[in-house]
């Protein structure tokens, strides 16, 4: 078992496969994108399923697949369907853009991977290709459709954006009228490689939540895992729920979970501090089982009580495009 300096038990392992998109999304990167790694800084498949295994027996019990955009690895469902057969790994997910998911849709259920995030940051067409610099609504949209009309666990990430796509909260939240999804609206955060910056924000997730309560002023809160980030909700009728993630307000911290790892070997202990060690080299040289143990182990003991203390730490971690660090 996994447990800090602040006797949190870190179950849950964010694995990223890639630091590459296919979208530019305006609040993750510069329109021109960022310097993505070369390959062979990249986990191998085989060096992921080592990395995730020793994990898993030192009490990571839940992992979730992201990127960058982890389809964008043709190689990312030969890692999935290793995971799907490690023993003591109960619960396996992944977050996607969902442009490149449709492929391997059935091959995820085959897997009994049923758990999807997908990021969505608008309902309307001109306002997604706006945000994301690119034209892949309709591919999203039917993926997202084909998704949960399947049966699978869908939740759908919305980042609040002022000036941006606000004018879509209400219009998203009409998708759990009509279906069993959950749609989660996160507040902004300024990982976007260096090209914004901002000390507060205004749509923070009690005005989102004030905004909502406009139009559906009945909703009620929901009972929610102690270690969930997102507070959730049902509107009475409606199939689906929502719920809003203080990201950048940051009151989850206390029951923090989370360990993360970049698609290049960061080990990031909360998001907004820098990398605490880089397992890459130690995974490919000798004695690499033992000493990830150790490197793991020192990582989450050294961990910063909330994320407001490791930005203390950590004043230039907005430097960083949210694709490059896990998401």
């Amino acid at each position: 078992m996994l447990v800090d300096n602040h006797n949190r038990t870190i179950n849950y392992l964010r694995l990223a496969v890639t630091d590459r998109c296919n979208l530019r999304c305006n609040y993750c990167m510069p329109s021109e994108g960022i310097n993505f790694a070369k390959n062979d800084k990249l986990f191998t498949i085989e060096e992921l399923s080592k990395l995730s295994a020793i994990l898993v027996s030192r009490g990571i019990n839940k992992i979730r697949i992201t990127g960058g955009e982890p389809f964008v690895r043709k190689d990312v469902m030969v890692l999935l369907a290793q995971l799907a057969n490690m023993e003591g790994l109960e619960d396996i997910s992944i977050t996607t853009n969902a442009t490149l998911i449709g492929p391997y849709i059935d091959e995820l259920k085959e897997l009994g991977i049923k758990n999807i995030n997908v990021s969505l940051d608008a309902i309307d067409k001109a306002t997604f290709e706006r945000i994301t610099r690119r034209n892949q609504y309709d591919v999203v949209h039917n993926n997202l459709i084909r998704l949960i009309t399947e049966g699978f666990n869908v939740r759908i990430n919305f980042i609040a954006l002022d000036g941006q796509n606000t004018q879509d909260i209400l219009p998203i939240l009409e998708l759990t009228r009509h279906y069993d999804v959950a749609v989660r609206y996160l507040e902004e955060m300024p990982f976007n490689g260096g090209s914004k910056k901002f000390q507060s924000i205004t749509w923070d997730y009690k005005r989102i939540l004030e905004h909502i309560r406009e139009a559906y002023p009945d909703y009620y809160k929901l009972i929610s895992p102690e270690t969930s980030t997102s507070i959730n909700y049902k509107i009475p009728g409606f199939k689906g729920s929502f719920g809003v993630i203080p990201s950048f307000s940051r009151t989850f911290c206390g029951s923090c979970n989370r360990l993360r790892i970049s698609a290049t070997g960061d080990v990031i202990t909360c998001l907004y501090a820098k990398a605490s060690a880089n397992l890459r080299e130690i995974l490919r040289g000798a004695n690499s089982e033992e000493r990830i143990k150790n490197e793991i182990l020192k990582a989450v003991g050294s961990r910063a009580k909330t994320g407001f203390e490791a930005q203390e730490k950590h004043k230039d971690v907005f430097s960083n495009s949210m694709t490059s660090i896990g998401g």
